[in-house]
């Protein structure tokens, strides 16, 4: 009676000794083992090999590097791409060009020294040169038209034919507050211009019966031959 305490202790023990049976799944399998140790040696490829490239496509590419294909829309694929090469390339490429400018009538080649030579020679320059020389014609200047005859004084040709300055006393003026009355009369007039005209034609330089020159210089209502005479000096 006393060995009956130890029966548990030995079933305990060796449920925990049992070996777990084997499935065959995972890293640690005999299988997986067994296999690595294959393709470590040599015996097996740890990976798929690469696709011949026959097994891609049954295509070949012909002596210039272009795809050529026997039939199908592959055939069409390939005389395309052929085409494409051949017009950016050499003589093909240069007659794309001459195509191209020969469409875009309205772009001048005159830059082009092939086109231009082909229309022009020395020959034909020296002759339109030569034209050109005889219908030339030189216009010779005339002679200004008068000017006509309104009854009002020039007063271009008046600044001309003065010399003194503006304020340099030539003319006796006689009266009281000549100024005051200068400014009121001069406000009448739009411009100087139209003083110093309205000024000649009532006597003016030497008489100044509307007050219009109180200075006695000739010039009427500040009006100034300077800029005439510039224009001739210059």
């Amino acid at each position: 009676m006393r060995f009956m305490p130890l029966i548990p202790t030995v079933a305990l023990i060796a449920a925990c000794n049992t070996v777990a049976p084997v499935t065959g799944t995972g890293f640690n399998t005999p299988q997986y083992q067994a296999q690595r140790e294959a393709e470590l040696a040599g015996q097996g490829a740890v990976y798929d090999p690469l696709l011949a490239p026959a097994d891609v496509s049954q295509e070949t590419l012909g002596a210039q590097g272009t795809v050529l294909a026997a039939t199908g829309s592959n055939a069409d694929i390939a005389n395309q791409t052929a085409a494409a090469l051949a017009s950016t390339s050499g003589a093909a490429g240069a007659t794309a060009v001459a195509a191209t400018a020969a469409s875009n009538t309205g772009i001048s080649d005159e830059q082009d020294f092939a086109a231009v030579s082909e229309r022009r020679s020395i020959e034909s320059d020296a002759a339109r040169i030569d034209q050109n020389r005889q219908t030339y014609e030189v216009v010779a200047p005339t002679a200004v038209p008068e000017r006509s005859a309104d009854g009002q004084p020039n007063i271009v040709q008046y600044a001309l034919s003065t010399t003194n300055p503006v304020g340099a006393q030539l003319y006796s003026r006689a009266g009281f507050n000549l100024q005051a009355k200068a400014q009121r009369n001069c406000a009448q007039f739009p411009s100087s211009d139209q003083a110093q005209i309205e000024f000649l034609s009532n006597g003016g330089p030497q008489r100044d019966r509307k007050g219009l020159d109180p200075d006695g210089d000739g010039f009427a209502c500040s009006w100034d031959p300077s800029p005439f005479r510039s224009a001739v000096n210059n």
